[in-house]
Formats: structure tokens, C-alpha cells, sequence
């Protein structure tokens, strides 16, 4: 089992930049990808980057590409997504996913826990 618990959201203005948290508790964190997803209002829940176990293995949507960074401190069962040159578009609740195995996915059904989700809002 894993909880997982999101924070760094927030009202940023287009351009700017923004650091969310993930903090996971359970034993198995540190071998179980992690993935990062968002979603807008009115629209559905999309990918946005995944990191296997080690850090290793990353991988990120086209639309964040370049501009998002995924990582991971098993130490401190944390993942983290560094987020800059933010645009309006990447206004939405996100939210972070853990799945039960090591490899990295980039679908919400290959994630077995979620956390509640922080607000980012960009203006401009």
C-alpha cells in the first residue's frame, strides 16, 4: 500500500515556474514507478511525465517536453516535477501515481494509488 500526498501548487503567472512535491508513505515506494498527470476543467485526466524506481528511466508528454523535469529522491520517498516556462495551458489540477511495479507507464490504468491532486493555476 501507498499514500501518496501532493503539495507546491499554486497561482503562477505564464512564464514563471513552480515545483510540486509528492510525498509517499509504504514500505514498497521505492520500487514503484511514479508518474505525474493533470487535468484540466472539463477535460480528462492525461499524462504528463513517469520515472522508473531508480531514476533511470524518464519519460514526459509531448506538450511538457523540454519544458518539465521528473525526479525522484527514494531517500526521502519523494518525487518531484519542476515545471517552467509554464503557459496558461498547463492550468489543472495534478496529481501523482504510483504503480505496484518498477517500470514506468504513461497510462492511468497501469497506476494502482493516487493522491488528491494540487491546483495549478497559470495566468497571463
Amino acid at each position: 500500500q501507498v499514500q501518496l500526498v501532493e503539495s507546491g501548487g499554486g497561482l503562477v503567472q505564464a512564464g514563471g515556474s513552480l515545483r510540486l512535491s509528492c510525498a509517499a508513505s509504504g514500505r514498497t515506494f521505492s520500487s514503484s514507478a511514479m508518474g505525474w498527470f493533470r487535468q484540466a476543467p472539463g477535460k480528462e485526466r492525461e499524462f504528463v511525465a513517469a520515472i522508473s524506481w531508480s531514476g533511470g528511466s524518464t519519460y514526459y508528454a509531448d506538450s511538457v517536453k523540454g519544458r518539465f523535469t521528473i525526479s525522484r529522491d527514494n531517500a526521502k520517498n519523494t518525487v518531484y516535477l519542476q515545471m517552467n516556462s509554464l503557459k496558461v495551458e498547463d492550468t489543472a489540477v495534478y496529481y501523482c501515481a504510483a504503480r505496484r511495479t518498477s517500470m514506468l507507464g504513461t497510462t492511468l490504468t497501469q497506476y494502482n494509488y493516487w493522491g488528491q491532486g494540487t491546483q495549478v493555476t497559470v495566468s497571463s
